[in-house]
């Protein structure tokens, strides 16, 4: 039986929960900038020990339509294929060996983490010698060898070519790359890595982009997120974790809880050169002191437009001859403006005033070289 003092308010109740609602409408209004300006630990880290292994072999190709090596000049050609046939019981002679159907070829993979034996890995396969195609090979046998020398996979099959050449009597086309092709699943484990996870005591966490604020932030949120100060940066590139006890043997869902969690990362101001194609890339602290800058070229265009000069149809005498014309034209920039440029402007109001003097990406690598030497650019120029 309810007493008065039990009796549900239903009322009360319904404007307790619409201020809920409103209140996770708001917070999630006000998160969404933050939410999406954020990343993930997980795209940021990469976990120690948790990591792909290099694999290479080097292997014969058969089956090409003429197009392998050409065996009297590729001795390794050579001695590899006749060294396949005495293991196959076969004794050929040198003289009996001209085919061009054989290339020797190298063949590398990657290993990914935790790889068990029976697992298939893709391969690529490339030429060697003066092989002018592998279009229509079959890779034979080929061990894949590891950093320390031990065989982790074998690798077998028909390859997958995407370019190809053809040449004629006067023109040759090629598209592609036909020296080069891949295996898809064409090679099998058969050594495993032993790394026990699950044993772990302490996980390191190595940043993708060192940064001594990031690591900071990663080690508070996993902190707040487990309840303890389970994790601690060590320098710029490194937070280590120590593995909690409600987490003992089940280091992956520790690892599976860590990688979700969002955090801003923070970067280094900085500008990057690409001298060859004239890329320039700029971060979104990069920041300028009061600076003016000008920017003239003098450019001398030279233009060489020779006449043909010939007598008349029934003229007596004359011959045909060419008369050199010249244009010369002289620009020196006039129309070029000094503009200058406050302190502490953003990235944007750098490039709406780079833009203004009608400057390319050329120039403006100089520009921006100069304003470093002058110690009115505070980020950091790396050239490629």
């Amino acid at each position: 039986m309810f007493t008065p003092r039990t009796h549900f308010d239903f009322r009360r109740f319904k404007r307790f929960i619409g201020g809920v609602v409103a209140t996770f409408c708001m917070a999630s209004m006000l998160g969404a900038p933050f939410a999406e300006a954020s990343s993930r630990i997980k795209d940021i880290v990469q976990f120690e020990s948790v990591r792909d292994n290099m694999l290479v072999g080097y292997g014969l190709v058969v089956g090409l339509d003429g197009t392998g090596d050409s065996l009297k000049d590729g001795q390794f050609t050579k001695q590899s294929l006749q060294s396949m046939l005495n293991r196959l019981g076969v004794k050929p002679t040198a003289a009996g060996l001209d085919s061009k159907n054989v290339a020797a070829v190298m063949v590398t993979a990657t290993m990914p983490p935790f790889s068990r034996r029976g697992a298939r890995i893709d391969v690529t396969v490339s030429a060697l010698g003066d092989s002018k195609s592998l279009l229509g090979g079959t890779l034979l046998v080929t061990p894949l060898l590891g950093a320390d020398g031990a065989v982790y996979a074998v690798a077998q099959g028909q390859l997958a070519v995407g370019g190809f050449a053809a040449a004629g009597a006067g023109q040759t086309v090629t598209k592609g790359v036909p020296t080069s092709g891949r295996i898809a699943s064409g090679a099998i484990i058969e050594r495993e890595v032993g790394f026990k996870l699950n044993s772990l005591k302490q996980v390191k966490l190595n940043l993708r982009n060192p940064d001594f604020t990031t690591s900071r932030r990663i080690s508070q949120a996993i902190n707040a997120f487990l309840g303890t100060a389970a994790a601690h940066p060590t320098d710029p590139s490194t937070v280590d974790i120590d593995v909690p006890k409600a987490y003992a043997k089940n280091v992956v869902g520790l690892l599976t809880d860590i990688e979700q969690l969002r955090i801003q990362p923070d970067q280094q101001a900085r500008v990057v050169i690409d001298e060859q194609t004239g890329t320039i890339v700029m971060g979104e602290n990069v920041r300028l002191s009061t600076v003016a800058i000008a920017q003239g070229n003098l450019t001398v265009r030279i233009t060489e437009t020779p006449q043909v000069s010939q007598p008349g149809p029934f003229a007596q005498a004359g011959t045909t001859t060419t008369v050199p014309r010249t244009t010369i034209a002289v620009s020196q920039g006039k129309d070029k403006k000094m503009a200058v440029l406050p302190n502490g402007v953003t990235l944007q109001d750098l490039v709406n005033g780079l833009n203004a003097l009608g400057i390319g990406p050329r120039d403006l690598i100089t520009i921006l070289q100069a304003v470093k030497a002058a110690g009115a650019l505070q980020a950091k120029i790396e050239v490629m």
